[in-house]
């Protein structure tokens, strides 16, 4: 019986590459860049939805606080799960469009920059109220 036998650097070699592979998906779907024990609330319209994976991105542009000096809007960008996700949830590719005036609860970037990860929005002309479903509802709320 004949055997090839790897020698050491090549198994060094295939390790660090399969690892290599492993370390950005598992990094990828972290959520710890979020303060999940922290939730803002935005005003403003969306300027674009962006339904790609493998996250869905939403776009803002908030009305800035009260009394701040610079008066323009501020761009924001909020992040949600994927499209599968959201599909399953209720939501489509055209829930929400550039212009719609939005109310957005998030979970703010630990870096203190302009973004976050959905936890609600809530369209102002109509209401309707769209929840990714990795958020955990209050079951006393109806959904």
């Amino acid at each position: 019986m004949n055997r090839r036998r790897l020698c050491p650097p090549t198994l060094l070699a295939a390790a660090l590459l399969a690892g290599a592979g492993a370390a950005p998906a598992i990094a990828h779907h972290s959520f710890a860049a979020y303060e999940k024990d922290k939730t803002l609330t935005l005003n403003g319209s969306v300027k674009d939805f962006v339904w790609v994976n493998p996250h869905v991105l939403i776009w803002i542009l908030a009305q800035p606080p009260a009394g701040a000096a610079n008066a323009a809007p501020e761009l924001w960008s909020i992040e949600t799960t994927s499209p599968g996700v959201l599909t399953r949830s209720g939501w489509s590719r055209t829930s929400l469009k550039p212009g719609d005036h939005v109310t957005v609860e998030f979970n703010p970037l630990r870096d203190g920059s302009h973004g976050g990860g959905l936890t609600k929005i809530t369209l102002k002309d109509t209401g309707q109220v769209l929840v990714p479903s990795f958020t955990t509802q209050d079951p006393a709320k109806p959904k």
